[in-house]
């Protein structure tokens, strides 16, 4: 029986070593956690979004330049087949409001559990606490587990190491160094679905860190997303942020900021918000007037309040039609993005002319790569985790082929 070592127990690794060992190999599954999922397991604590609803065409669109590259993958385990692999598992699936796809359960506790007991009776082997190095001179794996290193022959090799954000789960994208030194060449990895910065006044961040502004559009350029967003004492973070966050953070890059611009009554017509704002004030504050002819909240009209200071204009003497404009259209602008350690995932990996069409690495034949290791980005909403299952089966398929055990 062959031997394949996967390294990495999240979705597309362990995606990869359930299609592995479905088709007759030996898996052993490595990871430098102390156990599987840990990313996973916080992806489902505020409910785990599997996937997504909407046709496959539309779907596959948000995976933008990767889309085509993606499409096999996905088409070979869309999500309908990963909602019935869930309901296999004993987590039948809903579709939210939004479209989204969510287990019953609305956490990924149950669904990892069920999973793992799968693969086990299955004879997949788990070793945690080792760290994968690279590889010695005679082709064999080489990890750092806790009381010396010990080298590892395998008949193919599945890498799903993540990318690069939140590293204390695992992903800290130590990897790019040891593929770079084989010669693959590596996109950079780069925040993705990631906040901002944003130069607060000392007065707004005091006042409403960590305060949502509700049911806004954020725009930028041609780009739009509905949602909603958090203030934090450094910035802004959110859905609706994390939508637009690939054209911020290429516009950050290109020319060290960029504006974002807040519609805090996207719902509400110009014509309609000019009639309740051009009502007598009489002795309200700009604020009571706004909170009550506008129906915006307290960090609503605080935001609208720092735009203006820092414009040097004042609210109060705004006209109506002035200040309607405003309240659909409020600047922001953003200075820097956050932290890739506390982006949701992240951008850049293995270029995809670096695979074969079964996700091997063509410089080195025997080793696949699957999940956000590879260079593809895509918003929230279960494109993440969809993209990270179906490349992990398909790597998982690849092996098999090379091995002989899958026909093509």
């Amino acid at each position: 029986m062959t031997a394949v070592a996967v390294i990495g127990a999240g979705p597309a690794g362990l995606m990869a070593a359930e299609v592995l060992v479905q088709g007759g190999a030996r898996v052993t599954v490595y990871d430098s956690m102390p156990s599987a999922g840990r990313k996973f397991l916080m992806a489902g604590r505020g409910g785990l979004n599997l996937t997504h609803s909407e046709p496959l065409p539309q779907f596959m669109a948000r995976y933008r330049e990767a889309a085509q590259r993606l499409h096999t993958a996905i088409d070979a385990f869309p999500p309908d087949a990963l909602r019935a692999w869930s309901e296999a598992l004993g987590e039948p699936t809903f579709v939210g409001s939004s479209g989204r796809v969510f287990p019953k359960a609305f956490k990924a506790s149950p669904l990892l559990r069920a999973w793992l007991r799968r693969l086990d009776a299955a004879g997949v082997r788990f070793v945690f606490r080792h760290r994968w190095t690279g590889w010695d001179g005679d082709g064999r794996l080489v990890f750092d587990p806790p009381g010396g290193a010990d080298a590892v022959a395998a008949d193919a090799t599945v890498l799903a190491l993540g990318g690069a954000s939140w590293p204390r789960l695992g992903s800290d994208g130590s990897w790019t160094a040891i593929l770079a030194d084989r010669g693959v060449a590596i996109a950079p990895l780069r925040p993705a679905n990631s906040g901002f910065t944003i130069d607060w006044s000392d007065i707004f961040r005091t006042r409403f860190e960590g305060q949502p502004l509700k049911g806004i559009t954020l725009s930028f350029g041609q780009h739009r997303a509905r949602g909603e967003a958090m203030i934090t004492s450094g910035g802004i973070e959110g859905g609706a942020v994390y939508a637009l966050s690939a054209e911020l953070r290429e516009a950050i890059a290109a020319n060290g900021e960029a504006v974002l611009h807040v519609a805090l009554r996207p719902d509400v017509h110009h014509g309609e918000l000019v009639k309740r704002l051009s009502a007598p004030r009489g002795k309200q504050s700009v604020s009571n007037f706004l909170r009550k002819a506008a129906q915006l909240s307290p960090v609503a009209v605080g935001l609208l309040q720092e735009a203006t200071i820092g414009a040097g204009l004042s609210l109060s003497a705004m006209s109506a039609e002035r200040l309607a404009e405003l309240i659909n259209a409020v600047p922001v602008k953003l200075m820097g993005v956050a932290p890739i350690a506390r982006a949701i995932s992240s951008a850049g990996g293995i270029f995809f002319d670096e695979l074969d069409p079964d996700f091997m690495i063509r410089k080195l034949p025997g080793v696949f790569a699957a999940g956000e290791m590879l260079d593809w980005e895509a918003p929230t909403g279960g494109y993440l985790l969809q993209a990270s299952f179906a490349t992990g089966a398909a790597a998982g398929r690849g092996v098999l082929r090379r091995l002989g055990q899958l026909s093509s």
